[in-house]
């Protein structure tokens, strides 16, 4: 068991650490020119992290937490606490979701927002972050 939290908490920290650099890649890449050089290596670094490190890493976190829920039975799902816990990390994993059809955009040429846009949205997985361990570690409910 204890491997299973080894490794799920070092998930967390992998998904954690791309969904708070993508948008950051994303502040930049807005600033660049459509089709320029720069452009083309944002679209690389972006689709490296999603795919290479943010998506093998939310996977993990989603295995490793459930096989700790279910597998353990370390969860008391009377508890309020969890259930929070349990929607904020379908909303990081909604959060994910978002962050990719922006990258889709990002690739195809068709991203219209603004680099202050990209700023503001950085801060959503940190804020969900935040609430999660709150409630797994306090459980004021």
């Amino acid at each position: 068991m204890e491997w299973v939290k080894a490794l799920h908490v070092l998930s967390v920290i992998a998904w954690m650490a791309g969904l708070m650099y993508l948008p950051r890649l994303f502040v930049y890449h807005a600033g660049v020119a459509v089709g320029s050089e720069a452009s083309e290596t944002f679209k690389t670094m972006e689709r490296k992290l999603y795919r290479g490190i943010m998506v093998p890493s939310m996977i993990a976190t989603w295995i490793f937490g459930l096989w700790l829920a279910f597998g353990y039975g370390l969860v008391d799902f009377s508890m309020g606490w969890m259930w929070v816990k349990a929607v904020m990390v379908i909303a990081l994993t909604g959060v994910q979701g978002f962050y990719g059809s922006l990258l889709r955009g990002f690739a195809g040429d068709r991203n219209t927002r603004s680099h202050k846009f990209f700023r503001a949205i950085n801060e959503i997985p940190f804020v969900i972050a935040i609430v999660i361990v709150i409630m797994v570690i306090v459980r004021p409910f």
